[in-house]
């Protein structure tokens, strides 16, 4: 398998606002780097001489936006500019040159999480404390603890092209845009699966506003069949010297994962919305419950969340009030040490809430305009699944707006209706077919 090949590319700066053009034709540009290069330069050397000596946070400049333009709508593109290759920025702004060690999956994720943890903001011109300039490729480059900033058209020589079902936690999903760079190139750390569907995965990225981790849509919102699975060079026990395209496994032994301690009733049922209610679901996804979850399980109790635990108890031959979709300790430590039971087939706990004779809908009202409520974003997230998202420009959410309902009509559409039967708004029938 060949690797793709990068051309180095200076992007046009395509602003066609009166200022922009006056200066285009009056300054002239840059060979080999970014147009903003010079523009970058001067920020930088402001930067380095007030933050001589400074050991943490480089100033975060906001990153240059362009203007609307009539001819593109508003947020088509995924919003990522990037900054060009450049060395790591050590105190004062100084270069710093390191050296690449081996890494391992553990801390290339630890190194992702502390991005997101500190919530470091977005900006393709600015350099946090570590010296990684705060984009999308100079987050992989950090958390791949690369000797510098890299970017979408140079991390493929790092890595190793691998398959979509080879994809674990420290790999990366990457998609360069040789013809604009800036329009549309990506990159983000793969997290691991969120069910077993492998549709949805935990993705690791640096975008607007700030770095975060999010449940994503294999390979992402837009662009995803452009996006190419690469495995680190240097990963700790497999691919270190392998040849791009020999797809070798990763033969690092996997880490014993810890018990988490049963955290107490009181964090499951009605109204919970904590992380050991995302921790159940993976759990009990992992034992055969995952077709009660329309969606990948998340922090929020539902009643797929209920359905789903009621029928693990079942297959335990627990029955009434033992079997009560309610995790007690001894069904959470089944869970956690892959002791008891698995759901099968026939174990199936009740019904789910029905509307209009229809499982799961809840009725018209919850989309209208103004809307905003947790079956908007079901609703949106199974559209995505389902290929019919091409208009969602981010990720869906819960308030109803006009991307749900031209992706909903699109669906419609895809039935053979017509007229006021794809117009946009789900009822009982475009429910039950979508989640079908």
């Amino acid at each position: 398998m060949e690797t793709p090949v990068f051309e180095e590319i200076d992007p046009a700066d395509d602003c066609d606002c009166p200022g922009c053009v006056h200066w285009r034709r009056v300054l002239p540009r840059s060979t080999g780097g970014h147009p903003a290069a010079a523009t970058r330069a001067v920020i930088l050397a402001a930067a380095a001489s007030t933050a001589l000596g400074v050991m943490h946070t480089a100033p975060a400049f906001a990153a240059p936006h362009a203007p609307s333009r009539p001819s593109v709508p508003a947020g088509d593109e995924p919003d990522t500019p990037q900054g060009d290759k450049a060395p790591l920025h050590g105190p004062g702004g100084r270069p710093a040159v390191v050296k690449t060690p081996v890494t391992t999956r553990a801390d290339i994720i630890r190194r992702a999480k502390q991005w997101v943890a500190a919530k470091v903001p977005y900006s393709m011109s600015a350099y946090w404390g570590d010296g990684y300039r705060q984009d999308c490729s100079g987050f992989v480059s950090m958390a791949w603890n690369l000797p510098g900033n890299e970017w979408t058209g140079s991390l493929d020589q790092y890595g190793v092209r691998i398959a979509r079902d080879d994809l674990q936690p420290g790999d990366i999903l990457l998609f360069h845009n040789p013809a604009n760079p800036e329009n549309g190139s990506h990159v983000v750390i793969f997290g691991g699966w969120t069910d077993y569907t492998h549709t949805y995965y935990l993705a690791y990225e640096e975008t607007r506003p700030y770095a975060r981790k999010q449940a994503t849509p294999y390979a992402y919102w837009s662009n995803s069949a452009r996006y190419v699975a690469y495995r680190y060079k240097g990963l700790a026990g497999g691919t270190a010297g392998a040849e791009p395209g020999t797809d070798e496994p990763d033969t690092a032994k996997p880490e014993s994962p810890e018990v988490t301690p049963y955290p107490g009733a009181a964090y499951f049922g009605p109204g919970a919305n904590n992380k050991y209610v995302t921790q159940l679901g993976r759990m009990l996804v992992e034992r055969g419950a995952g077709r009660y979850y329309t969606s990948g399980p998340g922090p929020r109790w539902t009643d797929a969340d209920r359905r789903a635990t009621q029928a693990f108890q079942q297959a335990q031959g627990w029955r009434g009030p033992d079997a009560d979709g309610l995790p007690g300790a001894q069904t959470w430590a089944l869970l956690s040490t892959g002791g008891g039971k698995d759901v099968d087939a026939g174990a199936a706990g009740p019904p789910a809430p029905s509307s209009h004779g229809v499982p799961g809908y809840p009725g018209r009202a919850m989309f209208r305009s103004g809307a905003s409520n947790e079956f908007v974003a079901r609703l949106g997230k199974q559209l995505v699944k389902k290929g019919f998202g091409k208009y969602y420009t981010s990720p869906p959410g819960p308030r109803w707006g006009e991307s749900d309902r031209r992706n909903v009509e699109a669906f419609q559409r895809a039935q053979g209706w017509r007229g006021g039967a794809a117009d946009g708004y789900p009822g009982p029938e475009t429910w039950r077919r979508l989640f079908s």
